[in-house]
């Protein structure tokens, strides 16, 4: 077993019966020790195509060339006016935060900007549902990223009991109109899922639970969530089936290496761009075992 040697936060939970490829498995995270099986397939967990994770300095490398290429993109913006929206949506510990991190990380702040919402206050409950998400979309030459967006009402809000059905029936149904007018906008749009594994959740989890620099991530809604995959992986499928277009495609992304996820996100976004002085050479082509469109890409793993 691997050993976590930080304090832990707060108890929060008893052991959880969870089953995972037709086994019964007990899960504890208030055990400071991570299970076996756990460790063991963290990374390959869901049918994950790499057993070792991206090489550190090949990351590093990578990840500071495409970083340069979004400076580019972002003076291109500034230029031309144009803007940028992306989403990034994935089941609790998919590596959102991370990936939007580093896509930012060297952007100019004052035209580059995150939004990561809060719950709705009673006047937002009030409104109509996409309007406080409205509110934060780009002007002239920005770049707006969303950890989390108004799909929380395809997953979170229906599987916690957070919506109604018909609430969420109207959603499912409303987004791709929603969605063609910002595409009719000309603004570049983009959905992200970063997928995992069960595995990888449960280690990540575990991680935040035993770190004091991660321990303000885990909440009692992951706890919650830990026995709800089965419900979340429908809730899933079904805001893939009824909101991936065209015109607005899911874009997949397994993430179990979050190495790998970053640099396909950023390799994505950059190549969808037309910005001025593109390098196509250190841009690369993208892993197409790691990057599809989809429910055909995601088939029934994870």
């Amino acid at each position: 077993m691997k050993k976590n040697k930080e304090n832990p936060a707060t108890p929060t939970s008893a052991p959880l019966k969870i089953r995972i490829d037709g086994k019964e498995r007990e899960f504890d995270i208030e055990n400071p020790e991570l299970p076996d099986w756990v460790e063991d397939n963290k990374l390959t967990a869901g049918g994950y195509p790499y057993d070792k994770k991206m090489n550190s300095d090949d990351y590093s490398e990578t990840l500071e060339k495409l970083q340069i290429e979004l400076v580019k993109a972002q003076a291109w913006l500034q230029a031309t006016g144009k803007r940028v929206m992306a989403l990034f949506e994935g089941r609790d510990a998919a590596g959102k935060g991370g990936t939007i991190f580093v896509v930012r990380q060297y952007l100019n702040p004052r035209t580059a900007r995150n939004v990561a919402l809060t719950k709705p206050t009673a006047t937002e409950l009030g409104q109509w549902y996409y309007q406080r998400y409205v509110d934060h979309f780009p002007t002239s030459g920005e770049f707006v990223t969303f950890d989390r967006s108004w799909y929380n009402r395809a997953g979170v809000e229906p599987v916690m009991g957070f919506c109604t059905p018909e609430q969420h029936e109207k959603f499912l149904d409303e987004t791709p109109h929603f969605e063609r007018m910002i595409v009719n906008d000309d603004i570049h749009f983009f959905k992200f899922w970063l997928n995992i594994g069960r595995e990888t959740q449960l280690e990540r989890f575990h991680d935040r639970r035993y770190s004091p620099l991660k321990s303000w991530k885990f909440s009692p809604i992951d706890v919650a969530g830990i026995t709800k995959w089965d419900d979340y992986t429908k809730a899933r499928d079904s805001m893939f089936e009824r909101t991936h277009k065209a015109f607005a495609p899911w874009i997949i992304v397994r993430a179990n290496d979050k190495r790998r996820a970053r640099v396909a996100v950023m390799r994505r976004i950059l190549l969808s761009l037309p910005y001025e002085g593109r390098d196509l050479d250190i841009l690369g082509k993208e892993d197409k075992k790691i990057i599809g469109e989809g429910p055909s890409f995601l088939g029934k793993e994870g």
